[in-house]
């Protein structure tokens, strides 16, 4: 069995991260979507939120779930007794970050490979960022995040402007 782990800050989901589980969903015998810290962010949810919100969103696939990890993603994979990473390219400019990330993975752990998944066509301009200022302004989010999070993220949204 083939464990696809995709790690991200998911601050919040949104509809380009549900785009990549699907089809990793597909590819792979199960897909961890791991939340995981990011030291150059400032999240607007809490850690607990943020898998409660992935848990919604990814119920309809069987062979998805959530999980967080505080550890390094490569130490976090040998968790599993197959598994590689699945990331997410919205641009070429991801690219090159993301390559380096998945040497220095696999120099940590020799067994642990990338897969990387372009973002669907619709989805190549979404970020997280994008949506948190979109839904600053008090903005339709429909388009933007997993209809399970909608009310969630409008609601944090609002709290942060009043």
């Amino acid at each position: 069995m083939i464990t696809a782990i995709y790690p991200g800050s998911f601050d919040p989901v949104t509809l380009g991260h549900l785009n990549i589980i699907r089809r990793a969903a597909k590819l792979f015998d199960q897909v961890v979507v791991c939340v995981m810290p990011n030291a150059g962010k400032r999240p607007m949810f809490s850690l607990t939120e943020r898998v409660d919100f992935i848990s919604r969103t990814v119920a309809r696939f069987p062979n998805v779930r959530a999980d967080s990890s505080d550890i390094l993603l490569a130490e976090y994979a040998k968790n599993f007794e197959k598994s590689v990473i699945v990331k997410g390219l919205r641009a070429v400019s991801d690219f090159e970050n993301e390559f380096q990330m998945a040497l220095i993975n696999n120099k940590i752990n020799e067994q642990l490979d990338t897969v990387f998944l372009s973002a669907g066509e619709r989805y190549m301009f979404l970020s997280s960022s994008a949506v948190k200022e979109i839904a600053r302004y008090g903005a339709d989010l429909r388009a933007f995040v997993p209809c399970e999070i909608l009310d969630d993220v409008a609601r944090r949204a609002k709290e942060l402007r009043d």
